[in-house]
C-alpha cells in the first residue's frame, strides 16, 4: 500500500509538473463546462486529495472556478472523497497489522472507536499534520467509518470555507482570519481536553471498578462456601 501511495505521488508530482490541477488547467478543462466540469474537478480533486494534495489547494481552485457557494460546496465533497479513498484502501489493506499491536495500542484503538467523530473532529481542526496519514491511521485502526466521515467533513469547513473565498477573489479581512484561527485554536483545545479527561477517567476508573467487583465476588464465594460447604462455581 506504501508502495502504491509513493507511485500515485511521484505520478501527482509529474501531473504538476505538467500543469495539471492549476488555475490554467482549471479554466481550459472546468470553468465553463457545466455538470461535466463540476464531475472533473470532483474526480481529479478527490484522486489528488488521497494521495497527498494539500485540500486546501483543491478548496482554492474550487472557489476560483465556481464562486465561493458552489467553490466551498464541491472543494468539501472532494476532500471528503479523497479522504475517504485513503481511509478505505488502509482499511482493506491495513487491517491485519493493526490486529497485531500491542495491548495499549487496542485499548487506545477502542477509545478512538468509541469517540471516533469528536477524535476526527479535532485532528481536522488542527492547522499542522498529514491529511493522508491521518486517514491511513483512521482506516488502519477499528474506527467507524460513518462518524469518521462525518467528523472529517465538519472539521473541513472552516478551511475550505477560508481558501475558496480566497480562490474566488473576495478579499479576507485581516482581523476576521485571525479571529477564525483563534476560535479554531480554543476549540481544538477544549476538543483535546475534554478527550484527555475522558480517556484518563475510563482508564482509571475501569481497573478500580474490576477490583471492587472482584473482591465483592471473592466475598460472596467466602460466605456461600462457608454456609454450604460447597466451593462456589
Amino acid at each position: 500500500m506504501i508502495a502504491a501511495l509513493a507511485g500515485l505521488g511521484y505520478l501527482f508530482e509529474l501531473s504538476q509538473q505538467a500543469g495539471v490541477f492549476d488555475r490554467a488547467w482549471v479554466d481550459a478543462h472546468v470553468r465553463g463546462q457545466g455538470l461535466s466540469g463540476e464531475l472533473l474537478f470532483l474526480g481529479v480533486g478527490a484522486a489528488f486529495t488521497a494521495v497527498g494534495l494539500p485540500r486546501q489547494i483543491v478548496c482554492f481552485l474550487g472557489g476560483y472556478a465556481f464562486g465561493l457557494v458552489r467553490g466551498t460546496l464541491l472543494g468539501l465533497i472532494a476532500s471528503a472523497l479523497g479522504c475517504m479513498i485513503t481511509f478505505w484502501l488502509a482499511r482493506l489493506f491495513g487491517r491485519g497489522a493493526a490486529a497485531r499491536l500491542s495491548g495499549k495500542v487496542r485499548a487506545l484503538d477502542a477509545f478512538v472507536r468509541a469517540n471516533t467523530f469528536t477524535a476526527t473532529l479535532l485532528i481536522r481542526f488542527l492547522p499542522a499534520g498529514s491529511n493522508v496519514f491521518t486517514n491511513l491511521a483512521a482506516g488502519a485502526s477499528s474506527a467507524g467509518a460513518t462518524p469518521f466521515l462525518l467528523g472529517s467533513i465538519a472539521g473541513f469547513v472552516p478551511q475550505t470555507l477560508v481558501f475558496a473565498l480566497v480562490g474566488s477573489g473576495i478579499n479576507l479581512d485581516p482581523v476576521l482570519r485571525t479571529a477564525l484561527a483563534v476560535v479554531l485554536f480554543l476549540v481544538s483545545g477544549a476538543l483535546g481536553v475534554y478527550l484527555l479527561g475522558r480517556y484518563r477517567r475510563i482508564h482509571r476508573i475501569k481497573p478500580d471498578l474490576e477490583r471492587e467487583l472482584d473482591a465483592e465476588l471473592h466475598l460472596s464465594g467466602d460466605a456461600s462456601a462457608s454456609a454450604g460447604g460447597e466451593t462456589p462455581r
